[in-house]
């Protein structure tokens, strides 16, 4: 029987199951999976910050029209959010006032003991760092600018200190396989089941929405033809990004998927409205004449709808599931 697609399980037609703060477009790595390095030299990039006061509006919005239908705000995107000056804060606002799971995914190579401190301060539920390696020299060839000894260093750190204080913080980290570091699989996931990581996780590489061409020829050469079926993320997540903007897709690097300022909509009018219908239609019926940018993106392969295996929607649902 065919795969049906639409709202069903998690994704609710009401408002978003996932809500994506995008806190910078600042980041401190190059990393060679990632568009940022391109993106730092382009027209687009402006080195914005996202604010407290959206991010408050944000998280008032959630509360009083997401309950019990998002499942988690998730604080990650296009840079590193520790470089936000304002991050801890916002953190702290989304624990107490969104009554939802609140994330952060961070490359751990700024968690010294004074921000591991403010950062369990903050009561965030989940704390999710990105490895991609085992060996120094995988993850200096992949993590461009940073220091294994120094990031592992950071995270043990923080592992030490949530068990110390008794924290409801969970820890999890993550590894993108690739050609450079397929073979370190093994070693990565005991060595961080063995350290007390809360959840060791694979992840899949993907395009960065066809921005990095050496990526979608890897990509390309493995994966099977296939028809093409919907995206998830129109159906699953909106993001609130560093320029104000509300959009759609968390691959966009060209701000091509912007769909409104955010100071004058809220999210449920336009998760509800008439460009959420039109991109979602678009999906369905694969005629993507009017949306040329997830016309010419592969990464809907690498989305995985309820049911279909492990997605991040799984993961908080595990870590929520083990923490009540």
């Amino acid at each position: 029987m065919a795969p049906t697609y639409g709202f069903y399980g998690r994704l609710k037609s009401e408002f978003p199951s996932q809500v994506v703060a995008d806190t910078t477009e600042v980041c401190n790595l190059a990393c060679s999976h990632c568009t940022h390095p391109e993106f730092k030299k382009s027209e687009h990039y402006r080195a914005r910050m996202l604010g407290p006061e959206l991010n408050q509006k944000m998280v008032d919005e959630v509360r009083d029209h997401g309950r019990g239908i998002t499942q988690y705000i998730r604080y990650s995107g296009n840079g590193e959010p520790l470089l936000n000056p304002h991050i801890f804060g916002m953190l702290r606002y989304a624990t107490q006032h969104s009554g939802t799971i609140v994330t952060l995914t961070t490359n751990g190579t700024l968690l010294n003991e004074a921000r591991v401190e403010r950062l369990l301060e903050t009561g965030v539920n989940l704390v999710d760092i990105s490895l991609d390696a085992f060996r120094p020299e995988t993850y200096a060839q992949i993590r461009v600018n940073g220091d294994l000894g120094v990031t592992r260093a950071n995270v043990l750190r923080l592992l030490a200190q949530v068990r110390k204080a008794t924290s409801q913080t969970k820890v999890v980290v993550s590894f993108i396989e690739q050609p450079q570091n397929s073979a370190e699989i093994p070693e990565f996931e005991a060595f961080w089941r063995g350290s007390g990581a809360h959840q060791v996780v694979v992840r899949r590489l993907h395009t960065n929405a066809n921005s990095s061409t050496r990526i979608a020829g890897l990509l390309r050469a493995a994966a099977p033809e296939e028809p093409r079926r919907p995206c998830l993320y129109p159906w699953e997540r909106i993001l609130l990004t560093p320029t104000g903007q509300l959009a759609f897709c968390p691959q966009d690097w060209i701000h091509a998927s912007s769909i409104i300022d955010y100071n004058h909509t809220t999210i449920r009018e336009t998760w509800q409205g008439e460009f959420y219908r039109r991109l979602r239609d678009a999906h369905l019926t694969n005629n993507f004449c009017n949306q040329k940018f997830c016309e010419q993106c592969p990464d809907w392969r690498t989305t995985r709808w309820p049911g279909e295996g492990l997605s991040y929607a799984d993961l908080v649902e595990g870590v929520q599931s083990k923490s009540s």
